[in-house]
């Protein structure tokens, strides 16, 4: 299996390509292509099987960013980074909305070429538990059964790696539909515990009455139904990880027994009186502000802490938006196979519709709206027409509103402001952070986040 990197630079300047070139023309571990357009650039990677592309910013007939959009859709796998000058750095950072991995600024220095592409092989290398094959190359962003290219993926991929070889116990945040779950069970498939039981449950859907019973147990008689003794979850995790998903949603009666089990590793069976030794490894998750449920006395402060000895929080979709296309490509795959549809591929169309929607259900609905399109798709690609109205047509709150202090959100209050500010200073960043009184890493923090770009 190689071990080689493959570069494809593209450049309208011809001796920049030959500079390029010649750098890295006696390091055996590169392999480098040079293109002289967008156009070339598309053309030499039908046939050239890139892992990154350096592209300039500024050329002509097709731009750094258009060029980025198309790799994006085409070829998800593939890290882009930008090369700009100093004064177009607004333009990058709109390119890294677009999908590019990073920028780098122009006349380039090698030492920071070289240290972006380590930066990258060492994120490959931790979502990878052996080198992919040729055939399926999306096996390159798969870290157990997460798929993500984006750099806040590779964050959560090495901090799962790291907490994975200790027994610590993991609270997960994050919104619904962002993948808690996979977080959870990767760390178990990481750990020492992988040969032990993965016991995944909702502690929403768990009735009030019967919590307690299918947590802990119960003996025969117990209560009425109880016709015989049941093991809880926590016993039947014994030996392995109990991932209880959800957790504030469960009573302070329940949360007083759960702190019981996590200081003294013991447990007793709902009508029982034996004492049980447990040894469990606890994972729970929540989408809710438990912080905010302890101030407001609905979550026991001393468990919480027992709790969140270690926090990972799941990224939103929109944070990651570079994912977009790997992650549609994927269910794409798995709703065609199981629809029995010959749907090859997602037009260039339909996935600037999918990667400019904000995604409030995240993945979740994501997966959702593609299966419903390849449900009802009767050709051999989606297009923009194969998804609801919701998708093609979304509401956009900035354009032209009156700030409402009264029923605006934090995120909308900060989006007005810098937008404002960046008009009034002619989208000079570095006069806008000034004004603001923030640092420009900042700033260009936060129009990523907050998705500000310049009008074309």
């Amino acid at each position: 299996m190689t071990t080689e990197t493959r570069i494809l630079f593209v450049d309208d300047e011809p001796a920049y390509c030959r500079i390029f070139r010649n750098r890295f023309r006696r390091n055996q571990r590169f392999v480098v292509e040079t293109a002289t357009s967008g156009k070339d650039a598309l053309t030499r990677l039908q046939d050239f099987s890139a892992d990154i592309v350096f592209t300039d910013l500024n050329m002509p007939f097709m731009d750094g960013i258009e060029l980025v959009a198309e790799i994006r859709s085409r070829f998800p796998h593939i890290f882009v980074l930008i090369l700009t000058g100093i004064d177009s750095t607004s333009k990058a950072v709109q390119a890294m909305k677009a999908g590019a991995y990073d920028y780098l600024l122009k006349p380039l220095d090698f030492d920071m070429v070289e240290r972006a592409i380590e930066t990258i092989l060492a994120h490959k290398s931790a979502s990878q538990s052996q080198p992919p094959s040729d055939q399926d190359r999306r096996e390159d962003f798969r870290f157990e059964n997460i798929i993500g290219q984006d750099r806040k993926m590779y964050e959560i991929y090495e901090k799962i790696n790291q907490v994975a070889r200790t027994s610590a116990t993991v609270l997960i945040t994050g919104e619904s539909g962002t993948g808690k779950e996979l977080i959870a069970a990767a760390i178990h498939a990481r750990s020492a515990r992988l040969e032990g039981p993965f016991i995944q449950v909702n502690c929403a859907a768990l009735t009030e009455g019967l919590v307690n019973s299918e947590l802990f147990g119960h003996e025969k008689g117990a209560f009425t139904g109880a016709v015989a003794r049941k093991r809880g979850f926590f016993e039947q995790a014994s030996g392995g990880t109990l991932f209880l998903d959800e957790i504030g949603d469960i009573s302070v009666a329940t949360q007083v027994a759960l702190l019981r089990i996590l200081e003294l590793g013991t447990l007793r069976r709902v009508g029982g009186t034996e004492t049980i030794s447990v040894d469990v490894r606890l994972i729970t998750a929540t989408n809710r502000d438990l912080a905010s449920a302890v101030r407001e006395k609905l979550f026991r402060e001393d468990l919480f802490y027992r709790i969140n000895v270690v926090s990972l929080q799941a990224p939103p979709l929109r944070d990651r938006k570079s994912d977009i296309p790997l992650l549609a490509r994927f269910f794409l795959e798995r709703y065609r196979a199981s629809n029995g549809k010959r749907i090859d591929r997602i037009t260039r169309e339909a996935m600037e519709l999918l990667c400019s929607y904000d995604w409030p259900g995240n993945c979740r609905e994501l997966a959702n709206i593609i299966e419903q399109a390849v449900v009802f798709c009767c050709d051999q690609m989606l297009t923009p027409e194969s998804f609801p109205v919701a998708i093609r047509q979304p509401v956009t709150p900035h354009s032209g509103r009156t700030l409402n202090l009264k029923s605006t959100s934090l995120a909308e209050v900060e989006t007005i402001l810098i937008r404002q500010v960046l008009e009034e200073k002619d989208w000079n960043l570095k006069q806008t952070a000034e004004a603001l009184d923030i640092a420009r890493g900042t700033l260009y923090s936060k129009m990523e986040k907050l998705h500000i770009s310049k009008p074309a």
